[in-house]
């Protein structure tokens, strides 16, 4: 699939610089305090390090490398893990890189964050209702974003 039709003109890398790569994983990022004082990443908090690693690089990165942009205390095979993991979930495309693969993300944080609520808004029992929760979180700004855009949408 090329990439104009995957991802409406834009490339993935694009966004390496932008904040919206910062504000993704400030966003999905948080610790949990264990019983003996050390923390334990929130669920996915991983895989988020991971994809903004690749979005960072904007070219295809091996386990290793992955591994070398990230906390160099992960195992290979955690990072390599993850990396699979991400593939199963085509977040990621995989290539050959001699012996090993690279993989390069297939969404920029724009388009993974539509995908993950549209996600969330299909397991909603009341899709009215979760709509109106979202829409009521959103800050003025937002709200005045969203409602520009909706405009702009034929009747």
């Amino acid at each position: 699939m090329d990439l104009d039709t995957q991802h409406g003109g834009r490339d993935p890398a694009d966004t390496a610089t932008t904040p919206a790569v910062a504000l993704w994983c400030q966003h999905t990022a948080g610790r949990f305090p264990l019983a003996d004082g050390r923390t334990r990443r929130a669920s996915g908090e991983l895989e988020t390090e991971v994809l903004a690693a690749l979005w960072t690089a904007g070219r295809a990165l091996t386990a290793g490398e992955v591994r070398e942009a990230l906390d160099q205390r992960l195992a290979y095979n955690t990072v390599q893990t993850i990396l699979v993991r991400l593939h199963d979930k085509n977040l990621v495309e995989r290539s050959s890189a001699g012996r090993a693969h690279a993989y390069r993300a297939m969404k920029n944080p724009e388009d993974l964050a539509a995908a993950r609520m549209h996600e969330q808004l299909a397991h909603g029992l009341n899709h009215e209702a979760v709509l109106q929760s979202f829409v009521g979180s959103l800050s003025k700004a937002d709200e005045r974003a969203l409602r520009t855009m909706l405009g702009r949408l034929d009747p």
